[in-house]
This record gives C-alpha cells, structure tokens and sequence, in this order.
C-alpha cells in the first residue's frame, strides 16, 4: 500500500496545484453553481408561498431549503470530470503519454481528483456546511448537529464519489469509439441530475417511478448522502443504502475494467 501510495502522491499533488492555478475559472464554476443553487432555492419558495400551509410533498419549507443547499453541496463534491478529461486527451493525443507510463489509467485520474476535491473541501465545503447547521440552529432554536450521522453522511459521500468517478469513467471510455463526446456529456449531466434528486427530490415523483429510482445507482449519488443527514433514512434502511451504494460501486468498478479491454482496440489519436 505503501508503495502504492507513493507512486499516485505526485497525482495528487498536481490535482492541488491546478486546483489553485486556475483560481478565476474556479471562482467561475462555483459561481456559477451557487447561482443555480438560488435559483432552486428562489423557485421553492415561490412553490411554498403558493401552497397552503408549511408542508408540500412530505417535506416542511425548512426542509426543503436544507435540502437544496446539501443537495448543491453534496453535487458538488462528489462531482467527476473523467468523462470529459477522457474525451479532450482523445481529441488532442495527450491521451498517448498516458499511455505510456507504467501505471493505472483509472488510478491517475482517481488520485488527480483527489487532489482537487481537498482544496474544494477545504475552501468551499467546510463553510458552507457551517452554514447550514448555522440555519438549523435559527430554524428550530437548538443544535441539529449530530457527529455521527455526519460520519455516516461523510462514508456515504465518500461511495458516492466513488460511483461517480467509475460511472463517468465509463462514459468516457465510449469516447475511444465516439471521439467527441461533448454533447451526448451535456445529455448524460442532465438525466444524472434529474434521476439523482438533484433538480427535485426523488420523494416527489409519482410513487411507481420513485420506488424504481431509490434502488438505482443514480439515486446513490445525491439523494441517499442528503437523506442520511437529514435524518430521513435511518437504522437498518440507513444501512441498507449504503450497502447499496457499496454494490453499485463495485459494479461500476468491474465495467470499467471490462470497457476498457474493449475500447482501448479502438483507440485513434487525432491530436497530438
């Protein structure tokens, strides 16, 4: 392990160092992504000033708009940009010295990320979290912070990362047939996110369709980690989720390893 370590550290060294390197592009994007976040925020409570009383769906206002700011927090730091690092390596034949090196092509980009998402945890996630507990404590007057559901929630951000990094590297693995994958990308972000509560709460699909999205892999990603602090999934269901979360991690992690015997057969550099 050791060993192991010491070989991907540079990986994630350079994943810190773009991280700040590029200070006003990510300035841009978490701009951009707060702005949505007030979007849903603006638009659910004009959903709530319309309706009679403080509960819509099961879920009360103050509900509501911790969910949609754990929901943009949670997106946020389980986010995974291999599908689209994949396609540009593809297109300009940078792809070609990765290649090249002696080490797992999976574990360069798993590590790379992790450099990245310490600095995003550090600058953006701590705070923001505060702040929601902050709200909590105005809401209902007392302290909500529980260190272990947050432990729980942590392990099962931490699977959901996971799902997101195999799932979109399997993604992008089609781009070694496909060679662009920009738009279907801009397609795939958009059904992820419907499909994982992060534009509305699974709870408030039709009752067919949420039973059916519950035990998907895409409600893994936001949905479950949000309804875990929260307080909504509890006990053994709690568990059960999260044991879920584990099985489609692993899933995902063997198709990746299946995929990439396939497509790497079909690899053509256009660049470089």
């Amino acid at each position: 392990m050791g060993k192991y370590l010491k070989i991907y550290t540079p990986f994630i060294n350079a994943g810190m160092q773009e991280a700040v390197s590029y200070r006003i592009n990510w300035l841009f994007v978490v701009f951009g992504n707060i702005l949505g976040c007030f979007v849903s925020f603006f638009l659910w409570s004009a959903v709530y000033a319309s309706t009679d009383g403080n509960t819509f769906m099961g879920f009360e206002y103050e509900q509501m708009i911790i969910y949609i700011f754990l929901t943009f927090l949670t997106s946020y730091i389980i986010g995974s940009g291999g599908t689209y690092d994949i396609g540009m390596e593809i297109k300009d034949g940078s792809i070609a010295m990765r290649l090249l090196k002696p080490i797992s092509y999976n574990s360069t980009f798993l590590f790379q990320e992790f450099g990245s998402k310490m600095i995003n945890i550090i600058i953006l996630f701590i705070p923001l979290m505060a702040g929601v507990e902050i709200y909590r404590y105005h809401i209902t007057g007392s302290v909500q912070f529980e260190i272990g559901r947050f432990l729980v929630y942590i392990l099962s951000a931490f699977i959901a990362y996971l799902i997101s990094f195999f799932f979109n590297i399997c993604y992008g693995f089609t781009a070694f047939v496909f060679k662009n994958l920009w738009g279907s990308n801009m397609m795939k972000n958009c059904l992820v996110g419907f499909l994982s509560g992060n534009i509305i709460p699974i709870k408030f699909l039709p009752v067919a369709m949420a039973n059916v999205l519950v035990y998907l892999p895409f409600a893994s990603l936001n949905y479950t980690p949000v309804m875990i602090y929260m307080g909504i999934y509890n006990g053994a269901y709690m568990w059960f989720q999260i044991l879920l979360q584990i099985v489609w991690c692993v899933f995902f992690w063997i198709l990746t390893k299946v995929i990439w015997k396939c497509v790497i057969k079909h690899l053509t550099i256009q660049g470089g």
